[in-house]
């Protein structure tokens, strides 16, 4: 960000820059300080959002919690990757936006004109593939550790202060945050009910062949417990601590989790019987002051009841 560029807080209406200037920011891996212009996000050019929040911090799968470069990435609203460009990915993560990637407007400004030329020289230089002949993907997400630095106990408090300041969270719920995580982690060293744990050797599967929309009840912690083995898994997926709150509300369901790209690895990865449920997203509990990024949370079909619609 300029230094004589305002500082972009919750709620600043902006305008996605056009194709060209954004080409301008980026290096021949379509990236700004390790952070890739995705294909997906082109057709957001030109077009205005609000800002829902700033990403003082993110979490990384494997590496905690970590700043961007720079500190200068936003969320538009509740914009997410569609996986269009990579293969179908399913994972449907918050789109990371660098503030040179935006510019603030007003209410009254024209909206900027953008051209169809502009838009294809962006997109031929954005890649979806690693180029060291490795079989994985090259997005926002499996580039999170490239994008970002590492934060110390200290610089984590200190982003709890910053979020404060910006807008993101209010003074008392910061408060409540920290508190809250603080003494789930006190539980955790004493082992006492942080996540669900379950005795099977091998862990059951069922298909409810859900499709989006379709209504869905999360079933009670002691029937996802019994689909569980001793690490808290179903064939490979964590059931989180996360997700027990959610547990006998009932929500629609978003999308099918088919196949998603492996955050620390970039590979793909297939699913079955698995779905994406629509407003559940990850609160990060364990997170000190929590963390901006809302993941969606994944849930697989045995964890869920299908609620027929009444006459």
């Amino acid at each position: 960000m300029a230094a004589n560029e305002p500082t972009l807080r919750r709620g600043d209406l902006v305008e996605v820059r056009s194709a060209s200037e954004i080409l301008q920011t980026l290096d021949a891996d379509g990236t700004l300080d390790g952070l890739p212009f995705m294909p997906e996000m082109l057709r957001y050019c030109g077009q205005r959002f609000r800002i829902s929040r700033r990403a003082e911090k993110t979490c990384v799968d494997g590496a905690y919690i970590r700043e961007f470069k720079n500190n200068d990435v936003v969320f538009l609203e509740e914009l997410r990757c569609d996986g269009s460009a990579h293969e179908g990915c399913g994972r449907s993560c918050s789109l990371f936006w660098k503030t040179a990637w935006v510019r603030p407007v007003a209410e009254t400004d024209p909206k900027s004109a953008g051209a169809a030329d502009a838009d294809a020289a962006l997109d031929s230089r954005l890649r979806t593939k690693r180029t060291n002949g490795e079989p994985a993907y090259f997005c926002q997400s499996s580039q999170l550790v490239a994008a970002t630095n590492p934060l110390s106990t200290r610089g984590r408090f200190k982003k709890c202060i910053g979020e404060v300041r910006v807008g993101n969270r209010s003074a008392w719920e910061m408060i409540w945050l920290m508190i809250s995580a603080s003494w789930r982690k006190f539980l955790q060293r004493f082992s006492i009910g942080v996540v669900l744990v379950g005795r099977q050797t091998r862990t059951p599967t069922e298909a409810l062949h859900l499709q989006p929309g379709d209504l869905v009840e999360v079933k009670s912690p002691e029937e996802i417990r019994a689909t569980l083995d001793a690490k808290g898994r179903n064939r490979g997926m964590v059931f989180g601590q996360c997700m027990t709150p959610f547990c006998g509300r009932r929500y629609r369901v978003r999308s099918r989790l088919d196949r998603m790209i492996i955050e620390m690895t970039g590979e793909m990865r297939e699913l079955t019987n698995t779905v994406v449920l629509d407003d559940v997203v990850c609160q990060c509990p364990m997170v000190v002051g929590g963390c901006p990024r809302k993941d969606s949370l994944y849930w697989r079909e045995i964890w869920l009841r299908k609620v027929e619609p009444t006459a």
